[in-house]
């Protein structure tokens, strides 16, 4: 089957997101900052690594250049990649505006752009991005939450501009993931509410199948209880 490429691939939620597609039979290009978990990963039997700095355009096409000459032909990504810092108003600086504006909405924005024309050759594709419940409704960290909007926006624009390719692009909104980082913030009673990130890969993975194909420009809430 073809394959997927997961940004973000070496956090909580990208391990389940590629145990999901591998459990469906199709290989995964593993791409993420370089680390530890990123090179343990790659060892796993369907999925090619590359380590890369997703904020960077130039380093994003590098590695897009480097995705063609594996085996594999890809016709969906999905983008994981992201940070999170809190803030309010007060807080807000120009490194969090930055940082967070890169690694959310520019991971988003770069690889989108290095994808497209790849899928439009393929004869189409799917993209699915990650956004926030945040980024629609509810308090939370001015610059993440403002971040996450504009991912969301962002899938709503390639959704028009990409459907005569072929393309589908969505979101889906986590709320609070069960992670173990956040788990070492999470009251138990939080705990018990948070979303399983393999219950989030589950949806991500219908979004990129073929059953989804009357599926674009959608922010697909993934809230749970949470």
């Amino acid at each position: 089957m073809d394959a997927v490429i997961v940004t973000g691939a070496a956090g909580a939620l990208g391990h389940a997101v590629v145990a999901e597609f591998l459990a469906a039979g199709r290989p995964v290009v593993a791409l993420d900052r370089p680390s530890a978990h990123l090179d343990a990963l790659g060892e796993r039997d369907g999925v090619h690594h590359i380590a890369v700095d997703l904020a960077s355009r130039a380093a994003v096409q590098e590695a897009f250049g480097a995705v063609d000459a594996l085996p594999v032909t890809a016709t969906a990504l999905v983008g994981l990649a992201g940070g999170f810092t809190p803030g309010a108003l007060t807080d807000v600086d120009e490194e969090q505006l930055d940082s967070l504006f890169r690694s959310n909405f520019g991971s988003a924005l770069w690889t989108a752009q290095a994808v497209a024309p790849r899928f439009a050759a393929a004869g189409g594709g799917a993209i699915v991005n990650v956004g926030s419940r945040t980024a629609v409704e509810g308090p939370a960290p001015i610059v993440h939450a403002t971040s996450k909007a504009a991912v969301v926006r962002l899938t709503q624009l390639l959704a028009g501009e990409l459907r005569a390719q072929k393309i589908r692009v969505n979101a889906v909104l986590p709320s609070t993931i069960d992670t173990p980082a956040n788990r070492s913030w999470m009251s138990p009673e939080m705990a018990a509410r948070a979303v399983a990130p393999e219950a989030i890969a589950k949806v991500i993975v219908f979004l990129c199948g073929p059953d989804a194909a009357p599926i674009s420009g959608a922010a697909i809430p993934v809230y749970g209880d949470a």
